[in-house]
């Protein structure tokens, strides 16, 4: 046997399945199997892959063993005379595989092949080529000069910027996502060390392979599609971590003495730098809309004050200045909170999010107002005037958003993306269907054939495809894989990089649609199976938050709410439940089966408790359920609390 393909997967279905498409495609007229090991996913990948590549060596893993582990459970069992070693998010042409596997037999000195590999938006990946990370090599990584000089044989060698893209040459280290190796060389060095749980063992494994006296060779001759993003997130202070921790490893294992000490110093350094960096990116990226809501609303409360004191009060200095140092910042800080819960920071932006999140936060500030002594009690003026300027400024700022984004003034609506699909008749209009079916907001623009054949909706051929992106000022083209090669799909990815288009491909007989334009964003996808917005990690967020806050809360007014329940020790355990993250203040009515639904916590309301003066048979209620895990937000827990409360 030739070729023997592992691919381990973790809850990427999707990628999985479009890799495997063309796994098989690339295995036509070439003795192989493929191994797929699955380290415990739970989106179906498994019952996916025996449904639809029936041929397929299945091994099921209870728990998620690591990528090490995993790969060396089917290597175990590999028969081929070549290995490798393949991401589930990857995409190979038709002729990748014999093109190494020529390579190779003509090359026996090659232990180890790396291929080209691109984005899903056709940029070059530049670790399809690295260099070993040496001491000297790392400290240029960390300090930047890599990047300054990429073509410095001295400051590039990470990634080896001085050998071109297209250029077949020896590297050190070959990229985990496309490793291709000699079996005999592999029984000779050993497997992938096990230490190393996620990254660094394609370095380990790679510096093995030349201290055995075997080279590793970068062959642009083929290219792949990495989509990369869904496996890992780069951007986060948990793979800063893990990853230099496996660098950690690699030098105590192949280091010794004052080398190891400096390697292992030099990397502890780059932990705490770049998780820091990477922290402070995320932070910035995610709440700088946050941050300039704060001095809005503060800036404005100030501004309503003195203009209460100038105009109102006739007396500079009416309000003490603690007013403005803690009640200000306090009151911003509850109004954006409540927007945030309501949904305003979602995109695209809702003024009726912002409007609801504004009330919400005037009435958790006037509850608490009533509460406080009056020495602390603050002009109910101001509040309400801080209302109406938060609900201004927060509105304006969102649309200033909008507009410098989508170049129009329909606030709470995307700009469409325009779209062209490239392919044959009955396939592109299968596809058109699918965008239909899975609600995909787009501005379908027409069809680009494969041949020559022209009619009313299609635009022109794909032998010109950029000029038609151009002329018709196409954003997204969706390749149909049965009639249009891998090959030719990544030239054209290739050709058009530099362009603002982006690219999606549908797998031959696929009923979804897949691409990402970015190694650091997960994949975009289209699919007719449906997503439920209480499964998504923010929207649970948002929701444990709900959950203290409105704890908080009944704590507060405990004292007076409780007498109205009929049983003060009950009133309280619900509190410390939720408290505990045993329970939810609202959860799935579980008189009916939710096997099907994400998991939540059990609820002390039900999602169902705003049709209380209904009779809902079983069927309602399962809808309910349905629907609510559907198109959760969290402003539907608030109402159906305050329903609660108020009954």
């Amino acid at each position: 046997m030739q070729l023997s393909v592992i691919i381990v997967n973790y809850n990427v279905k999707y990628f999985l399945e479009q890799c495997l498409v063309s796994v098989y495609k690339a295995l036509e007229g070439i003795d192989g199997e493929v191994f797929v090991v699955d380290n415990d996913s739970v989106d179906g990948s498994m019952d996916m892959v025996r449904a639809r590549f029936p041929q397929t060596i299945c091994i099921d893993n209870n728990e998620n063993v690591g990528f090490s582990k995993a790969n060396n459970q089917a290597i175990r069992e590999s028969r081929g005379k070549y290995v490798l070693l393949l991401n589930p998010d990857t995409v190979v042409q038709e002729d990748t595989f014999s093109k190494c596997i020529s390579y190779m037999d003509l090359h026996e000195k090659v232990g180890g092949l790396g291929v080209k590999m691109i984005d899903g938006k056709g940029n070059f990946l530049p670790e399809s080529k690295r260099g070993l990370p040496t001491p000297e090599v790392a400290f240029y990584k960390m300090v930047g000069l890599n990047k300054v000089f990429p073509r410095s044989k001295r400051f590039g060698k990470y990634h080896m910027g001085y050998i071109g893209e297209d250029e077949t040459a020896e590297v050190d280290v070959l990229a985990g996502a496309y490793m291709l190796m000699r079996k005999s060389v592999l029984d000779e060095i050993g497997l992938l060390d096990e230490t190393f749980f996620m990254y660094g063992e394609d370095i380990d494994l790679s510096y093995r392979i030349t201290k055995a006296g075997y080279q590793n060779v970068y062959f642009p001759e083929t290219s792949i599609i990495h989509y990369k993003g869904e496996s890992t997130k780069r951007m986060s202070a948990n793979y800063v971590f893990i990853f230099y921790r496996a660098m950690v490893i690699f030098a105590k294992k192949h280091y010794s003495g004052k080398t190891a000490r400096l390697f292992t110093a030099l990397i502890n350094a780059s932990i705490y730098v770049r998780a820091s960096l990477a922290l402070v990116q995320r932070f910035v990226l995610r709440s700088w809309v946050a941050v300039v809501d704060f001095l809005l609303v503060s800036g404005g409360l100030v501004l309503i004050k003195d203009y209460w004191e100038e105009h109102i009060k006739n007396f500079e200095g009416y309000f003490a200045p603690v007013y403005a140092q803690t009640h200000f910042p306090a009151y911003a800080i509850i109004w954006i909170l409540m927007v945030f819960w309501s949904g305003g920071y979602q995109k695209p932006y809702s003024i009726q999010k912002i409007l609801r999140g504004v009330l919400a936060g005037t009435v958790f500030i006037s509850a608490v107002f009533a509460f406080l002594p009056d020495t602390l009690r603050y002009s109910r003026g101001i509040i309400l005037a801080g209302t109406a300027s938060t609900a201004l400024l927060l509105s304006l700022f969102r649309l200033i958003l909008h507009v410098s984004q989508f170049k129009n003034l329909r606030l709470g609506r995307v700009g469409q993306v325009k779209t062209a699909i490239v392919g044959k008749p009955g396939e592109r209009e299968r596809v058109r269907d699918l965008l239909e079916k899975a609600g995909a907001d787009i501005d379908f623009r027409g069809f680009i054939s494969v041949d020559d054949v022209v009619s009313s909706d299609v635009l022109g051929s794909v032998n010109r495809l950029d000029e038609v992106c151009s002329i018709y000022g196409i954003d997204e083209v969706i390749f149909c894989g049965k009639d249009i090669s891998s090959s030719e799909t990544m030239q054209w990815m290739s050709k058009m990089a530099t362009a603002n288009t982006t690219f999606k491909i549908v797998p031959e007989a696929g009923g979804f649609i897949i691409g990402s334009n970015s190694k650091n964003l997960s994949g975009e996808l289209y699919t007719e199976e449906v997503s439920f917005a209480i499964a998504d990690a923010n929207t649970l967020q948002k929701k444990r938050l709900l959950d203290i806050l409105v704890c908080l809360l009944k704590l507060l007014i405990g004292p007076l709410l409780c007498w109205f329940t009929g049983s003060p020790v009950k009133y309280f355990k619900s509190i410390f439940s939720v408290l505990s993250g045993r329970s939810s203040w609202v959860g799935y009515n579980e008189s009916v089966e939710t096997s099907g639904l994400p998991e939540i916590k059990p609820g002390i309301y039900q999602c169902t408790d705003g049709n209380t003066p209904y009779q809902l048979d079983t069927h309602v209620v399962e809808r309910l359920n349905f629907f609510y895990a559907k198109n959760y937000e969290v402003a539907e827990d608030v109402n159906i609390i305050l329903k609660r409360i108020t009954h």
